[in-house]
């Protein structure tokens, strides 16, 4: 990411959740503007600790920029935390 963005922008997350590789799959999020972001690709997907609590961390595009996104999975929360131009 370039020119990046640091955030901590709540959101609201469509995602698919199964199982296998890939249990939880981002599909689009509208921001706290009201603007949906479609998500054409996940890059790096990986889990974190921050303090006690497991982050999973999702790096995504929509084909314009690039994006973070985090689910607290102890309270069930995403937030928008990084936002970058894709030049």
């Amino acid at each position: 990411m370039n020119d990046e963005l640091f955030l901590n922008e709540r959101i609201d997350v469509v995602a698919t959740f199964g199982a296998g590789l890939n249990p939880c799959v981002p599909i689009r999020f509208r921001r706290a503007n009201g603007r949906v972001i479609e998500v054409k690709e996940i890059g790096l997907r990986h889990p974190t600790e921050k303090g006690r609590r497991t982050v999973h961390v999702f790096d995504v595009t929509d084909g314009e920029a690039d994006y973070r996104i985090e689910l607290d999975s102890e309270r069930l929360v995403w937030h928008l935390t990084r936002e970058g131009d894709r030049s």
